[in-house]
């Protein structure tokens, strides 16, 4: 069984948040940290429990975004890409 993102924590990820950076928060009992790419978008998600160096022990997600000639994003799912 893969682990799903949760619709609360799907909308949080759907904001925008400074270009290229490592963002790390708390949500509920787990420790997150997003990656994101140029635009501000979450492309990389780490979820599960930080140890003492503020590495996560936990599930890895990446983002996918299918955009049409605009640049306008029509598709936009999370994969699961396993335990890290």
């Amino acid at each position: 069984m893969q682990p799903k993102i949760g619709d609360r924590l799907f909308r949080q990820l759907g904001k925008k948040y400074e270009p290229s950076t490592l963002v790390a928060f708390r949500f509920g009992r787990y420790d997150v940290a997003t990656k994101t790419d140029g635009e501000g978008n979450p492309v990389l998600l780490f979820i599960g429990k930080a140890d003492e160096r503020g590495h996560i022990r936990g599930h890895q997600f990446t983002r996918r975004f299918l955009k049409d000639v605009n640049g306008v994003v029509r598709k936009d799912h999370w994969d699961y890409k396993g335990r890290v």
